[in-house]
């Protein structure tokens, strides 16, 4: 295992005028068995970031390191890394055991070990009896644990996601999160992933890293990330519904947002004066969606609660110590 060190990284595609710069001084350091998560939306500059610590992609300024190597012109076979790819990239013409094995017979392993390697991975996946077929005869979160598979018997330093998950429907993505959580926790691999997809990176990771146009935006725990999130591309990034932000709040001075969290706000006889739009029910709970005047406000209330009616105006309170505010100009937390 070995830790990454990003030092000022920065990717540009093109040259003079026609330059496109989508990382900017990028610094981080993920810690050794550490899992961290790189979370954004569309084209911000996540998978070009996993792509250079893979070697897949060059680095225009800046140095890589794993472990105590610095890696920038280092082979991707020579970084001691293992990627798993979101279109699995198995063989179709393969079996589970070769499809594991592959890496292993090209670097002349014996054959005795690619045996334990690939029976060692297969019990930790729960692959043991598939290892016969072909992945035409798998189904999607069976290919994704294979694809996991022939990464683990590589006894990587560094484990590399670019959205493993992302062509699995809901039910499969959730399992297939426990198995990662699982298999981090068994293994204790350095792993970086990569996830447009918030509630994703809120449960897979230690620590997770926000980006925005190339930028990180805050680096710390989820916990950290929710609770005191660094900007308003933060707060309107993670969570769901994400935290209301709100310009034109009673009493709000000039230049601040204020932000609250749907479930932070709570339904009273006085405060601020709302009016229904719509009203969701999820099960356990309801989303209120109101107007402040001519500002959108959600609420999440437990079902159990008799909820306002759709056109109805009613009063709510934001909890105590749950109110944040952020820089109008800026959008940083103030």
């Amino acid at each position: 295992m070995a830790s990454i060190t990003l030092t000022h990284i920065q990717k540009t595609y093109g040259l003079g005028a026609k330059s496109n710069t989508v990382i900017q001084d990028f610094s981080a350091q993920i810690m050794d068995g550490e899992f961290v998560v790189i979370v954004g939306p569309s084209g911000c500059g996540k998978s070009t970031l996993l792509r250079m610590v893979a070697g897949l992609e060059e680095i225009t300024k800046g140095d890589i390191s794993i472990g105590n190597r610095v890696v920038n012109q280092v082979e991707p076979s020579e970084r001691d890394i293992a990627m798993v790819f979101q279109n699995y990239a198995l063989y179709p013409h393969m079996s589970v055991f070769d499809n594991m094995a592959y890496g292993l017979k090209i670097a002349n392993k014996p054959l005795d070990e690619i045996k334990a390697r690939v029976a060692k991975a297969a019990d930790i996946l729960e692959l043991s009896h598939l290892l016969l077929r072909k992945p035409r005869e798998l189904s999607g979160g069976q290919r994704q644990r294979v694809a996991m598979g022939r990464a683990i018997v590589r006894q990587p330093q560094v484990f590399l996601f670019d959205e493993p998950l992302s062509n699995l429907d809901a039910k499969l993505r959730a399992q297939t999160r426990l198995e990662i959580q699982k298999l981090h926790r068994e293994l204790g691999i350095t792993s970086l992933f990569v996830t447009h997809d918030q509630v994703e990176a809120m449960t897979l990771a230690q620590r997770m890293i926000v980006m925005n146009g190339g930028v990180m935006e805050q680096f710390g725990t989820p916990e950290e990330v929710y609770n005191r999130p660094a900007s308003t591309f933060v707060a309107s990034f993670i969570g769901s519904p994400p935290m209301n932000l709100l310009h034109h709040a009673p009493d709000l001075a000039e230049g601040l947002i204020l932000g609250i969290r749907p479930e932070h706000l709570e339904i009273s006889d006085h405060g601020w004066a709302l009016t229904v739009d719509t009203v969701e029910l999820l099960g356990a709970e309801r989303l209120v969606h109101a107007r402040l005047e001519n500002e959108a406000l959600t609420l999440r209330l437990d079902a159990s609660l008799t909820a306002p009616k759709i056109g109805e105006l009613f009063h709510a309170t934001p909890k105590a110590g749950c109110i944040h505010h952020f820089s109008a100009e800026t959008g940083k937390r103030l």
